[in-house]
């Protein structure tokens, strides 16, 4: 995928996936996140991901779609860690306020379930941006599938003759 494709796509996409790694385990987690073209913003609370991202900042972090008849698109960042605090934990908070504002809310009167919890902005600064997709319509795989199974047929049907 192009550049100006990856950030259209991180743009449109809500949830993405923080990998990190500390003391020989690996961890990856679902957040809800914002993109501003460099970084991934995210407010979380404190927990097994944060723990092992201040021990170790060097994260992996992954956008994906699954389409209908079966194409995709994937990014793929290696980034760095980077913990906010004051104007710029502020500036999360607004990103993602941003971000959600248009979309409805959950209206369900449950408490969240970081309650209780320390919060904590962080983004994911990118160092390496990949961006990957497979475009694929139902209609082209029935196709390729009828193909293979008539040259599939032919074939048995030569060995008959």
């Amino acid at each position: 995928m192009a550049r100006a494709e990856i950030d259209e796509f991180m743009r449109e996409q809500v949830v993405g996936r923080v990998g990190c790694y500390t003391d020989g385990r690996i961890y990856v987690v679902p957040v809800i996140f914002a993109w501003d073209g460099s970084c991934a913003y995210v407010y979380s609370v404190e927990g097994q991901k944060v723990t092992m991202m201040r021990a170790n900042p060097s994260v992996c972090f992954e956008v994906d779609q699954y389409l209908p008849g079966g194409g995709w698109r994937s990014v793929i960042i290696q980034g760095t860690y980077e913990e906010l605090s004051g104007d710029d934990a502020g500036l999360t908070l607004r990103l993602l306020a941003d971000r959600f504002a248009s979309r409805s809310g959950n209206g369900s009167g449950q408490r969240p379930r970081g309650e209780g919890r320390v919060p904590v902005a962080f983004r994911i600064r990118a160092a390496e941006i990949t961006g990957r997709k497979v475009e694929r319509s139902l209609p082209a795989v029935a196709k390729r599938r009828a193909g293979t199974f008539l040259v599939g047929r032919q074939a048995r049907r030569a060995g008959r003759e």
